[in-house]
């Protein structure tokens, strides 16, 4: 077994999830090899926790997509939800052999998955300890532009960074967005505003997604006003998105455009709370500087913000409830057209580097990237 493998399950569940005795803990894999089941199943064990796993594939889950009833997604729902109140943690690695496998699943088949599975979802994101990751695949490498071999080597760096010097130096962003009132993002085509006020800033640095590197919070729900324009293409339930620019107006997309305006349109009518945003966050993490259309790696981007809509966590909450969660990138960093990040009129951030005393240790030179 590559030892890489040993060391990242390790981590996972002993710092990302800090599993204890005798907790119950879901491991879920998708397209991952066997050597990742075993090294995690032997991770928590040493903890002394008990794992149940469940391993799925892309191929098979797009043809019960394809087929399922409502009826039959319902029970599938319920014994889920059923399931995941027995569990304390939850764990989650996708791989990918295919990124779109999806993309011809009906659009009222993903539709009825995604509202009818939303209470399990509901439940594992706020009642466990939770963490998501990618697995790396040669699908992935090809997104990233790089051999598999290349790419392997990138991912465990990204994924096994200094976390505990992250944290630290996340500490003076948390503080600094917990005293911010208004937020001003600018860049090509982009100039938005809105609020942050008394809405908690919470950092992620090694725990609810691998690899991290961001701190979230959440805009006031109705203060969002302007447009922003992400340059980072996205990936939802295996359809592609580029160039999508957003329009808001007391906090609403009013307008939505992207190289396919008819299904973002449908997703964003997935509900009321759609058309709205559950969550804004920065990216730091100094390995990850270029998108791949995965969104646990393109939202750490350092230099990048997400500006998400749908529903907000409950430790950064805004009220907004919905099915989605949709987080979608603006790199501000020079050879992505640069930017700015405003806080109450003062430029914390110019073209991806962080501007201000206090939060410079967290600029990518800082944090280990190479020179």
């Amino acid at each position: 077994m590559d030892p890489r493998i040993t060391q990242l399950a390790e981590m996972l569940v002993r710092d990302a999830i800090a599993l204890k005795k005798d907790e119950n803990i879901l491991i879920e894999t998708t397209d991952t090899p066997a050597d990742l089941s075993v090294a995690l199943i032997r991770a928590v064990s040493k903890a002394g926790g008990r794992p149940f796993l469940t391993h799925h594939r892309s191929a098979v889950n797009r043809v019960l997509l394809q087929n399922a009833s409502d009826a039959q997604l319902k029970i599938a729902a319920e014994h889920d939800l059923a399931f995941m109140k027995n569990m304390q943690a939850y764990l989650s690695i996708r791989g990918s052999d295919n990124f779109v496998e999806l993309s011809d699943v009906p659009e009222d088949r993903t539709f009825a998955n995604r509202t009818i599975r939303h209470p399990v979802l509901d439940w594992r994101v706020n009642k466990t300890r939770w963490c998501v990751l990618r697995w790396p695949t040669p699908s992935m490498a090809q997104g990233a532009g790089m051999s598999t071999e290349a790419f392997e080597d990138f991912y465990f760096k990204a994924c096994l960074a200094d976390y505990p010097a992250m944290q630290k130096a996340a500490k003076a962003l948390v503080d600094l967005m917990n005293k911010t009132n208004k937020v001003r993002l600018v860049a090509p085509d982009t100039d938005l505003s809105f609020s942050i006020q008394n809405i908690p800033a919470v950092p992620c640095c090694g725990t609810m997604n691998i690899p991290d590197g961001e701190v979230y919070t959440a805009p006031v729900r109705e203060s969002v006003n302007g447009v922003i324009h992400y340059n980072t293409p996205t990936l939802y339930e295996g359809k592609k998105f580029e160039n999508t620019r957003l329009v808001f107006k007391d906090g609403k997309i009013v307008e939505a455009t992207s190289s396919n305006t008819e299904a973002m349109n449908a997703i964003f009518d997935t509900d009321k709370g759609a058309r709205y945003i559950g969550e804004f966050a920065i990216g730091f993490n100094p390995f990850v500087l270029h998108p791949m259309c995965d969104i646990l790696f393109d939202e750490k981007i350092a230099g990048s913000i997400h500006f998400t809509p749908g529903r907000c966590y409950e430790d950064a909450y805004n009220g907004n409830q919905s099915a989605i969660h949709w987080d979608l990138v603006l790199i501000m960093r020079p050879e992505y057209g640069g930017g700015e990040i405003y806080f109450d009129d003062r430029l914390i951030r110019k073209d991806g580097i962080f501007v201000i005393p206090e939060l410079d240790a967290l600029n990518p030179d800082k944090l280990g990237a190479a020179k």
